[in-house]
Parts: C-alpha cells; structure tokens; sequence
C-alpha cells in the first residue's frame, strides 16, 4: 500500500519536474499582435468585442495549454485593426470558435469569427464571416512550441481571410482614408480673400480716410505742364 502512495505522488508530480529539467524548452511566446496591418476602417461610431466560444477543457481539446490562447490572439486582432470613424451605429465582433484539438499525432486549430453590423440597436444590416483552419502532423517534441507556431500560422490566414470577406460584404460600410474627414485647420474656406465674413460688420476706412474718398488707384491724374487740357 505504501508503495502504491509514492506512485500516486510520483505521477502527480511528473509534470513539474519535467518542467524544472527542460532547461530546453522555450520560453519566448510573444503576444500576437497586428497594428502593423492595414486597419479596416468602419463608418460606425463604436466597435464591440463578444466571445461566444469558450473551449471545454476535456480530450481532445487542448486550448488550455497554448502560451498564447486563440481567444486572446482574435481579440488582438480586433483591437488592432478595426476603427470606429463613423457617428452612428455599431460594430460587433463576434468570436465563434476558438480551438485547439489532439488526435495522436493530429493537432488542429479552428478559428471562427463574424463581423456585424447594427444601424441602430437590435437591427442587423450586414454580417461577415471568417473561418480557417491549420493541422500539425507528425512527431511532436515540445506541445507548446507547437501549439504556439499553429496558433500563429492559423492567424495569419485568419487576417487575410477575414479582411477579405469584410470588404466583400460590408463594403457599404467601410471608410477609405480619402473619405475622412480634415481637420478643421485642414479645411479650405468658401470666402474670397476680399470677401467679409457673413455677418461680419461693414469694413470701416483707415483713419485719417474720408468714408467717400476713392481708392488711391483711382484719383485722377493731373496732366503734365504745358499740355493743353483736352476739350
């Protein structure tokens, strides 16, 4: 019976000793991030995020053991690329799958998102959906180095898929950069140079100016000495 307890405390504690001997294992998974992609700008006033997926943690999925969880990378993605310009209106982007599953030597990541759009509350004009999906087959040596390459490669084809289908369906509701708005110092003014302002008082002469003296340009000239006035 002895025995059988310090198998029983052994194989609990296998886990943690293998994770203090790998002096190997790798140990830089940045967060994925892409503010250095175009971003897709929206002519809604605000942009939402919903996750309506959540993984169930039993055999085979194996989301939880990911150094970056898919969850998290769609979120990155959302925040980093979609703009609210508009004045009205919202965006919401919706997390539909985010997976991880093991089969033998098989892991698969699915990602699944959809992009709507809502004039006014509870009214949906317009949705995009994306889904991909990416496979490691073969000889795993490290789970979590290669749980963090296929997470990164199926978000890779995540944003390109997922811009694609936006532009394809939402193109009503999408904002170039030449159609924002300029600043207001930006802004080119109607009036003429010698044009007053509407509303504007009436322009008053210098001081010293009579109000009914013409203009310098255009008093008369006296003719030169000697020159008979003309008739």
């Amino acid at each position: 019976m002895h025995a059988i307890r310090l198998t029983r405390r052994a194989s609990l504690l296998l886990p943690f000793l293998l994770a203090a001997c790998g002096g190997e294992e790798r140990a830089d998974f940045p967060p994925l991030r892409y503010n250095y992609l175009p971003p897709i700008r929206l002519n809604v006033a605000s942009v939402g995020i919903e996750q309506r997926f959540y993984p169930s943690g039993i055999a085979p999925d194996i989301t939880a053991l990911d150094p970056v969880h898919p969850v998290e990378a769609l979120r990155a993605m959302a925040e980093d690329r979609l703009q609210a310009l508009g004045t009205s209106g919202q965006a919401v982007f919706g997390i539909t799958n985010a997976s991880l599953t093991r089969q033998d030597d098989v892991i698969t990541c699915a990602l699944a998102v959809v992009l709507e759009i809502y004039p006014t509350p509870g009214i949906r004009s317009g949705f995009a959906q994306a889904v991909v999906s990416r496979q490691h087959t073969g000889h795993i040596d490290d789970l979590r180095d290669v749980l963090y390459d296929i997470t990164k490669a199926a978000m890779d084809a995540m944003n390109v898929e997922f811009e694609y289908q936006v532009r394809n369906n939402l193109r009503p509701w999408l904002l170039s950069a030449s159609a924002m708005p300029l600043p207001v110092e930006r802004q080119p003014l109607d009036t003429g140079p010698n044009e007053p302002l509407p509303g504007a008082p009436p322009m008053q002469p210098p001081p010293g100016m009579s109000p009914m003296a013409p203009p310098l340009g255009m008093l008369p000239v006296p003719p030169p000495q000697g020159t008979p006035p003309s008739q």
